[in-house]
């Protein structure tokens, strides 16, 4: 854990590289310190159906949405949340600055009970990189 899912309005999927956005938040993610290499998930979904606003074409959305394992304080989720903010708003800068693009973004914790892990990743992993 960390899952980010990042949904966005089907009218951005040109203006956008989202596969290297997804980089962008897994880079930022790892920065952060807090969340281990092998459970970083970064994927992105277009949403074809939308309405934003006024229902203006132009208007676009980028909503992050971050699942972890319960158990990091406050404090700690807060400091991520904003810093991983931050590293999209930079990304996306260029995008906001010529057409109305809402951004947002939820973090979230999931109750360890209920949500059973299983995965080879770190098989196959550098020792130094778990």
């Amino acid at each position: 854990m960390p899952h980010f899912h990042i949904d966005y309005s089907a009218n951005l999927e040109t203006a956008v590289d989202f596969t290297e956005f997804c980089h962008v938040i897994r880079r930022a993610a790892l920065e952060t310190g807090v969340f281990p290499l092998a459970g970083i998930r970064v994927r992105a979904t277009p949403c074809p159906h939308y309405a934003i606003a006024d229902g203006a074409p132009e208007h676009g959305f980028i909503d992050l949405s971050v699942r972890l394992r319960e158990g990091r304080p406050l404090d700690i989720r807060k400091a991520a949340t904003t810093a991983i903010f931050k590293s999209a708003q930079t990304y996306l800068a260029p995008l906001m600055a010529r057409q109305p693009v809402a951004l947002s973004m939820e973090m979230r914790n999931i109750d360890a009970e209920l949500s059973p892990k299983t995965g080879s990743i770190r098989d196959f992993l550098q020792a130094d990189e778990t």
